[in-house]
């Protein structure tokens, strides 16, 4: 993994960052005006989740002169999003170059972070991002703004109250809140959960593990290990269990074929980040279905990571059908007939998209549209996964079933990966995520000015201020002539 551990530091480095930020955030105008009315014990917008996401959303609506927003993690406070728990790639697939959630401001991206503290040379010489470093980079990101989280608080049920929406917590220093727009930015399973195959059920669970879970990879020390799948988190727990000592590593993969080419990538653009949602169903679904169906390979750097060891091992067309508990092994069924004996199973199968896991929307889940509802693809395009994301509003809002059913809905906003089928990659991904912020500001925005409008036309009405003191000009009567009128022939 590259490190900066071996480099000088310039002490002064991110202090002098700050400040040149702040200088740049205060020719914004920054923070934006004031201009939401205030509700005695209501905030404007809650966002759940202080990660990437959720902080680059508060940035956003700050700037939209939002004021009253509070920000909730369950985790505690550096440790917010993936890249220091189930995280474990040695470093980031995107770019370093990418502006990612800076919301337009040079000096708050990581390519100024980094060459603050280590230089120019040092930027060049840089490949990849190394995963912990992002965080170190996201957490002086949550310094520099004063971004203020509240961690360890879980949001565990979302019900109406009017028009308002009640917050039922735990480890807050209350029991619910209230709020009038609630944003979910909470990432790669914020609208699902890990995906758990059937094939596991009844597995003891010191046999197997998810990737998203917290794996104890000393103890897999001399052990024969399998991994399901050949995804990013796939191959990166492979590598955690082969530098830990693991005596083989074998990768079980459905597929024929290892893939190869990230078809996403040969798309992306400005174009495709403000066209995707604007396209027709069927461009839409057609977009990502193939995604799906080609798969995004693991990246270069994690493959070859799990490849130089002599005892990794890749095998395709092995589709896992079922599992046995063999005392303190697995035996493995596969499709073809065949079976394989193992010490320890990681399931890297990824995260569903479906609203109806999520326990804060309760009974209500079954209310929430899914492109499954509203769209039947054509023979060759069907995807019982691609079914099961929301079909969302154009400003990211959850959309209902059936009308009437609950309408509170239009007041909850999906900034997360479940948006990506309707809306593109512009709320979980490095590349769109501040276009996807200035997008949800403006939508909540215009929402709240709506609902108020009639405070604003009061507002309007009642504004006193002159700008002209009447001491500006001098009135004075203008010399006039007789009119003459024509006669008429």
């Amino acid at each position: 993994m590259q490190t900066m551990t071996d480099r000088p530091i310039d002490q002064r480095g991110l202090p002098e960052l700050g400040a040149r930020l702040h200088e740049e955030l205060a020719y914004l105008c920054y923070p934006g005006k004031d201009w939401v009315p205030r509700r005695d014990g209501v905030t404007d917008v809650v966002v759940i989740g202080g990660g990437m996401c959720g902080m680059v959303a508060w940035l956003g609506l700050t700037m939209a002169g939002i004021r009253s927003v509070r920000v909730l993690d369950r985790n505690r406070e550096g440790f917010e999003g993936p890249w220091l728990t189930y995280a474990r790639m040695e470093t980031l697939r995107s770019p370093k170059q990418l502006t990612g959630p800076a919301f337009g401001l040079g000096t708050l991206t990581f390519q100024a972070w980094f060459r603050a503290q280590f230089g120019a040379a040092a930027w060049e010489e840089l490949d990849k991002i190394p995963r912990p470093m992002w965080m170190e980079y996201l957490r002086w990101y949550r310094d520099v703004l004063g971004i203020p989280t509240e961690n360890g608080v879980s949001v565990d049920r979302v019900a109406p109250e009017g028009d308002l929406l009640r917050l039922h917590l735990s480890g807050a220093g209350e029991d619910s809140i209230l709020c009038r727009k609630l944003v979910f930015a909470t990432g790669r399973d914020g609208t699902g959960e890990p995906n758990i195959p059937g094939f596991v059920e009844g597995l003891p669970r010191r046999l197997w593990a998810h990737s998203s879970d917290d794996i104890d990879f000393a103890a897999l020390r001399g052990k024969r290990v399998a991994v399901v799948g050949v995804g990013a988190s796939a191959v990166d727990n492979a590598a955690e269990a082969l530098e830990a000592g693991a005596a083989e590593v074998r990768h079980l993969v459905r597929r024929a074929e290892m893939p190869t080419i990230n078809k996403m990538m040969g798309i992306g653009s400005y174009g495709f980040t403000a066209g995707f949602a604007d396209l027709p169903d069927e461009w839409r679904w057609r977009f990502m279905q193939y995604s799906f169906a080609t798969q995004t390979p693991p990246p270069h750097g994690s493959t070859k990571r799990v490849s130089r060891h002599p005892n990794a091992h890749f095998h395709f067309g092995k589709a896992v059908a079922s599992t046995e508990d063999a005392g303190d092994a697995v035996r493995i069924g596969f499709s073809d007939g065949t079976s394989h004996e193992t010490d320890f199973l990681i399931l890297g199968t990824g995260f569903t998209v479906d609203p109806m896991s999520r326990r804060e929307f309760g009974e209500t889940a079954a209310d929430i549209l899914l492109w499954k509802h509203v769209y039947t693809p054509p023979a060759g395009e069907e995807s019982r996964e691609l079914g099961n994301f929301p079909y969302l509003g154009p400003d990211f809002t959850f959309r209902e079933r059936a009308p009437g059913a609950a309408p509170w809905l239009a007041n909850v906003y999906c900034f997360n990966y479940g948006a990506s089928a309707s809306l593109g990659k512009v709320s979980g991904d490095i590349p769109g995520v501040s276009e996807g912020a200035a997008w949800l500001a403006r939508a909540v925005a215009s929402k709240l000015y709506s609902e108020d409008v009639g405070r604003h036309w009061q507002d309007m009405l009642d504004y006193d201020t002159p700008e002209l003191q009447g001491d500006e000009w001098t009135p004075e009567p203008l010399e006039t002539e007789p009119s003459r009128t024509r006669g008429v022939a």
